[in-house]
């Protein structure tokens, strides 16, 4: 089954004034990171960036309808789910800059960024397979086909380009042969880099390619963001109890696949698509809440304000993190360092002796 949600008046959704408010914090917090990294990369503070700018509506939707103890596979695009997931900010910039993902040490329930494309979709439905086997021989609660009733889920996320992975198809069969608890959330954005999704599948739909798997498919609206908190919630409901679904959340790129991206030379000036698609979600999103009355001029200073707070207390934790020793590139890879990386080892060595370097700043 494939269906659009659009935007309707606040009360005909099961979110409160209160649940839109937060989700708008989440979504001012997302655009307000991506801008700031980008700053951040461009002026080589770090190597390279993936921008979302226009996807904010859809992950943030999407991290919104998780529980606490439901597990999310990311990627590298996938930075507003993480920070709306209570990622702190300082350790996706500190990845970025290549130091441990989980610098932190915090608890949330994620698995580290996918830079591969669609690997961690069978990891996802291998984790969904673990927990079904876990309730077994636990014993609590579990049905003849091992699906649970109220348990953790697995939300992964990939965009349309990963649909083109094999990794994607074994994913999904064995989610729906086994009946993971698993939900894949695939964010299409028209583009796999310079792909369009018209080359990619001459399906109607990605949400139909489910199907094939023996579950549902469902489209939402990728730029509402209570759309797609309301539509993962359900979906994930449906994992809980051994139904896997597929989730495609139209959305659009605003900007460049990564910084290394140049999109001039690939894009047309115009797609044909619904303005809605196109629209920029944020902006989007605070005319409609301003329609509904549970927005005003003072709570979108007071969260800019508290965001700016937040981004600058990410920077400076990020800046003062110890920057490590780069022999750990070598040293915890392999057991025993094969001759050319030795050969590598040996050469940083003697750089860092001929330059006198006793510490690392990045």
């Amino acid at each position: 089954m494939n269906r659009i949600i659009g935007e309707r008046d606040l009360s005909e959704t099961p979110f409160s004034a209160d649940d839109a408010r937060a989700t708008y914090r989440e979504l001012v917090r997302a655009r307000a990171f991506d801008e700031r990294a980008l700053a951040l990369q461009r002026r080589g503070w770090m190597s390279s960036w993936p921008p979302y700018r226009g996807q904010e509506g859809s992950q943030v939707g999407a991290a919104l309808a998780m529980a606490d103890d439901d597990w999310l596979f990311p990627t590298y695009r996938s930075n507003a789910m993480q920070i709306a997931r209570d990622v702190p900010m300082s350790d996706i910039l500190l990845f970025r800059r290549g130091m441990p993902e989980f610098h932190s040490g915090h608890d949330v329930p994620n698995f580290p960024q996918a830079v591969p494309i669609a690997t961690q979709i069978p990891h996802a439905a291998g984790v969904g397979m673990a927990m079904n086997y876990e309730k077994r021989v636990k014993g609590d609660g579990a049905r003849d086909d091992g699906a649970g009733d109220d348990d953790s889920a697995v939300l992964c996320y990939f965009g349309d380009g990963a649909t083109s992975e094999g990794d994607f198809h074994e994913g999904l069969n064995f989610a729906g042969v086994f009946d993971a608890p698993t939900v894949f959330f695939c964010e299409n954005n028209e583009w796999a880099i310079s792909l369009p999704r018209e080359r990619q599948t001459a399906s109607d739909t990605i949400a139909q390619k489910a199907d094939a798997y023996g579950f549902e498919g469902v489209q939402v609206d990728g730029n509402d963001p209570l759309a797609v908190r309301e539509t993962v919630a359900e979906a994930l409901d449906s994992a809980r109890d051994g139904d896997p679904v597929l989730v495609e959340s139209l959305t659009y790129r605003q900007g460049a696949h990564t910084t290394s991206d140049d999109p001039s030379q690939y894009e047309e000036a115009a797609r044909e698509l619904p303005d809605w698609r196109t629209a920029d979600p944020l902006e989007r999103y605070e005319e409609y809440l301003r329609e509904q009355d549970v927005l005003d001029d003072e709570f979108v200073a007071e969260v800019e304000d508290e965001v700016d707070a937040q981004l600058d207390e990410a920077v400076e934790t990020a800046e003062s993190a110890d920057p490590g020793d780069p022999h750990d590139v070598f040293d915890r890879v392999y057991e025993d360092l094969p001759p050319k990386l030795s050969e590598q080892k040996a050469w940083l060595d003697s750089f860092l002796a001929d330059h006198d370097v006793q510490e690392i700043d990045h």
